[in-house]
Formats: C-alpha cells, sequence, structure tokens
C-alpha cells in the first residue's frame, strides 16, 4: 500500500520540506490561474466536466451549506448551486478566485482558506466536496480531520481525485500524461513545469483503496468510492457519523478550530481572506 507522507514531503517526484511544499505549489497555481479552465478542457478533452456533473449529481439530495474546498475558479461550485443551497468556494489561491469570479459569482461566496486549518466553524456545513484539490494539501491526514471537524453530524464529503486506471489503460494513460500533458503547459498557459507537477503529483496520490482506508481512518462512515473514466479519476465518499448513532464518542478527536473561524451565514460574495 502506498503511504499518505508521500505526498506530505514531496513536489512531484522532488523531496521538499512541508514549507517549500506549501510556497511551490501557491506559486503554480498564481501561473496557471489565467488559463487553468481551458487546460483542464484540453488536458481532459472536456470529459473532467463530465466528472464534476456526476459529483454534482451524486449529491443531489443534499440542502444547506456546502463548501468546495479548493475551489479555485468556481466551476464545481456552479453545479451546486440551487434553491436548497448556499454554496461557498474556498481556496488558499486567491489569484485562482479571482480568475474564477471573472466568469460571474452569483449564487456563490468565496472565502480564502486551506485545507490544514480551514477557516470555518465546528459542524458548520453539510456538504463538503473537493475536485482535484486534497492532492496539493500539505498534511492529507491534517486536512481530513479538518473537513470531518466542519462538517456537521451527518455531513456529507465528496472527493474528485486522480486515481489508478484500469491495468489496460494505464500505459497509454502514462504515455499521454508525460509527453503531451506538460507540453501543452508550456504551449497553452507557457508553464511546463506547473504540469510536469501536475502529472507526477497524481502518482503519489494515494490509490482508490488507500485513500478510503484514510477517510475511513480519519473517522467517516459510509466510506466507498466510485470510479470513473475506468479508474483515471475517482468519486470518494463519506459521512460524519450522527450523533445519536453513538458511534461518535468511539472516533479521534477533531483539531482545535483555526484561528478566525467564519460564520458562513455572514459571507457575502466577495473574495474573504
Amino acid at each position: 500500500m502506498q503511504k499518505a507522507n508521500s505526498l506530505d514531503g514531496s513536489f512531484g517526484n522532488q523531496s521538499v520540506s512541508a514549507a517549500e511544499r506549501r510556497q511551490r505549489i501557491s506559486l503554480v497555481f498564481r501561473a496557471v490561474a489565467p488559463r487553468y479552465d481551458l487546460m483542464n478542457d484540453l488536458m481532459s478533452f472536456g470529459i473532467h466536466r463530465l466528472w464534476k456533473r456526476k459529483l454534482a449529481a451524486r449529491v443531489a439530495d443534499v440542502n444547506g451549506i456546502a463548501v468546495d474546498l479548493a475551489g479555485g475558479t468556481g466551476d464545481v461550485a456552479r453545479l451546486l448551486i440551487d434553491g436548497g443551497r448556499r454554496v461557498v468556494v474556498c481556496d488558499p489561491s486567491l489569484p485562482m478566485m479571482m480568475a474564477g469570479r471573472l466568469h460571474g459569482d452569483v449564487g456563490l461566496a468565496w472565502l480564502a482558506g486551506e485545507a490544514e486549518k480551514l477557516p470555518l466553524a465546528d459542524a458548520s456545513v453539510d456538504l463538503l466536496t473537493v475536485a482535484f484539490g486534497l492532492r496539493n494539501a500539505t498534511h492529507l491526514e491534517t486536512a481530513l480531520a479538518e473537513i470531518r471537524r466542519v462538517l456537521k453530524p451527518g455531513g456529507r464529503f465528496v472527493c474528485l481525485e486522480f486515481s489508478r486506471p484500469a491495468a489496460w489503460l494505464a500505459p497509454f494513460y502514462d504515455l499521454y500524461s508525460f509527453l503531451v500533458i506538460p507540453r501543452l503547459g508550456a504551449l497553452i498557459a507557457r508553464e511546463p513545469q506547473a504540469y510536469q507537477y501536475l502529472v507526477e503529483s497524481i502518482r503519489r496520490f494515494p490509490d482508490q483503496l488507500d485513500f478510503a482506508a484514510l477517510v475511513q481512518q480519519a473517522g467517516f462512515g459510509d466510506v466507498r468510492w466510485e470510479n470513473v473514466s475506468f479508474g483515471i479519476a475517482c468519486l470518494h465518499f463519506g459521512r460524519k457519523p450522527d450523533m445519536k448513532t453513538g458511534r461518535e464518542g468511539s472516533l479521534p478527536p477533531p483539531p482545535s478550530p483555526g484561528e478566525g473561524a467564519t460564520d458562513l451565514s455572514a459571507i457575502g460574495g466577495k473574495v474573504s481572506a
């Protein structure tokens, strides 16, 4: 089994300190923000939009407050908007959120925050989604603990992330990833190293079984996953146990709230730092 901390001390295939990892990833997203959505369409031939629509469809029954963590330009958050939800984009990258607001932000609130120290109150969120974002967290287990902390009892967690494709597809996928994607990054985004990091970090993220185990170890129940496009990406699901089940007392204690915990009812449409 792959160890989760292979992400924590790395930047792609390079070994770095946690502080350097955090700084480098911040610079990556600052650099790619203006053409991030275009690159996603080109790299995936638009298929990423189908994956994200599937994510939204799987949580159509969840109302209340929804937070799209590492929500970047807001493409997933826009799919979550309906009459029964208040939707918040939470992302550490101000340039990414500013790029997203150029597409319009009606119905969305924007909040700057990192996965390891979410600026949200305990038990304040009904639904937390994250698409292709936990791979960029500095400490994966800490991020999962924070997600559990901010969810209400019974709250839902859904993560869409790159994973391990079927064996027959893996060789072709690897060739495309390492030969084509960095060149597209150079041509379109003028940032080949950023997209080299992308393909390398995908290989360091836990596979379907290992990540599901981490989600369960973080204290979530109803843990399962659903492959999309033959496992190129995967939807992971979990639920914060309801206190009425009596299971909450046996779970590991959540971390203390980060400084400046935000009352989501007070958030407007601006980017809050």
